[in-house]
């Protein structure tokens, strides 16, 4: 639903300028690329409309955030750049730092979560070379920065945030420019993925400008939802625990500037489930051969939800990175399988009487189901103790009928996907 004014809250103090974002876009033209905005045939036909996908994944950086961080750091005085800079990152943010200090010569501290993939971290000691250190700290990206802060308050170096910084914004509002010039036609919805809000604040700016008829929808992870959380309250609110999965879009507090401007100007904010996203990353690489991270897939796996709402429509979706480690690539599957109800885990009991094991697989199981998971629950007398078993199915449908098989014939003993702390204990 389109935000009426009296929904809007209190206009924004500060909102980027189109003189601006043009500079912004001059001062970036040296290293960052236009990236294309190609139609995606598949999810055209599947949504009855016209999608497109904004390709920012293709960066040199394989992110938009090399936009925001060498606008900031070339806008930067030769007595600032002396001090250095610092500034915190899940990994994309610190990779288009990594870039603009090699490229524009200056020493940077570059503070990262320790779950950071290590693919990111690789990278950023790629683009930065001998001109930034890596400094791992923290479970989150609040963590980091927390850190990184302290250490820019003791040493005087520059801290470049990675979204709560009008040159930041202003960096990221390029993005529209290029759409606005790439689209031959009006575009009706805009998705966009949110973290902490830096480049769905600068494409507000553009759109608002240029395409005010545009819907621009944010979207966030279910498991770190911090810039709706924030809209809701009517106020910037810190979580206290996310979700790390979507490490690009998992922050716990959203930016002052980039919540005014949400707030007031999103037509909507909504937020996937984990699983959804890793079903969409799949569908991506089996079906499209693009390879995305988890939070460039947000503004994708969101488009079931408008199905009715964009049928007929010009829809684009920004993918913003493609920095995912292959490593991840069972987890992906495992969250994909789960959101699916595909993949379950039970604890089975299995009859004390000779065959139980052979029973259970031959009469039990059905014919397309798999087990994927097998492990006693004590690894010494095994003969008497139940075993976590996860099982993939072919269908959704075909749990009740495996479930009633196995109380019938006394194997079944828990169903633990909807026991958190079980399941995180277990499996």
């Amino acid at each position: 639903m389109r935000k009426t004014n009296d929904m809007r809250g209190t206009k924004p103090a500060y909102f980027p300028e189109l003189d601006d974002v043009i500079q912004a876009a001059q001062v970036i033209s040296e290293i960052s690329d236009v990236t294309p905005l190609t139609e995606s045939i598949r999810l055209s036909k599947q949504f009855n409309c016209e999608v497109r996908l904004k390709r920012e994944d293709l960066q040199r950086v394989r992110s938009y955030k090399i936009r925001g961080a060498f606008n900031k750091i070339s806008s930067l005085s030769e007595e600032d750049r002396a001090k250095g800079i610092i500034c915190a990152s899940a990994g994309n943010h610190a990779q288009g730092v990594a870039f603009a200090c090699f490229h524009l010569k200056i020493k940077g501290t570059i503070y990262m979560p320790s779950v950071t993939p290590k693919q990111k971290v690789e990278q950023t000691k790629l683009f930065g070379g001998e001109w930034v250190e890596i400094v791992l700290e923290g479970d989150t990206f609040d963590d980091a920065s927390q850190a990184a802060s302290a250490f820019g308050a003791k040493t005087g170096s520059i801290f470049v945030h990675p979204f709560n910084d009008p040159k930041i914004i202003e960096g990221q509002a390029t993005v529209g420019l290029e759409l606005i010039s790439q689209s031959k036609t009006p575009i009706d919805y805009l998705f966009v993925c949110i973290g902490g809000g830096g480049l769905a604040s600068g494409l507000i700016s553009v759109f608002s400008q240029l395409s005010p008829n545009t819907k621009i929808i944010g979207v966030e992870p279910k498991g770190a939802p911090s810039m709706k959380t924030a809209i809701d309250a009517g106020e910037v609110i810190a979580l206290d625990n996310i979700d790390k999965f979507i490490d690009g879009a998992a922050v716990k507090r959203v930016g002052d500037l980039t919540y005014a401007i949400c707030n007031y100007y999103l037509d909507s904010m909504v937020t996937v489930d984990e699983g959804k996203v890793c079903q969409t990353i799949l569908d991506l690489y089996n079906r499209d051969a693009i390879v995305v991270e988890p939070a460039g897939a947000l503004s994708i796996a969101v488009l079931d939800d408008y199905k009715d709402e964009i049928e007929g429509k010009n829809i684009v979706c920004i993918i913003g990175g493609s920095n995912n480690d292959i490593t991840r690539t069972a987890e992906i599957k495992e969250r994909a399988l789960l959101y699916g109800k595909l993949k379950h885990y039970f604890i089975i009991r299995f009859p004390q009487r000779p065959g139980a094991l052979k029973e259970f697989v031959v009469d039990i199981l059905g014919p397309t189901d798999d087990i994927t998971h097998f492990e006693y629950s004590k690894k010494s007398s095994r003969e008497n103790a139940p075993a976590v078993v996860g099982i993939e199915l072919k269908h959704p449908e075909d749990l009740q009928p495996l479930i009633d098989r196995m109380k019938t014939n006394n194997f079944y003993g828990d169903y633990i996907n909807d026991k958190p702390d079980l399941f995180e204990y277990l499996v």
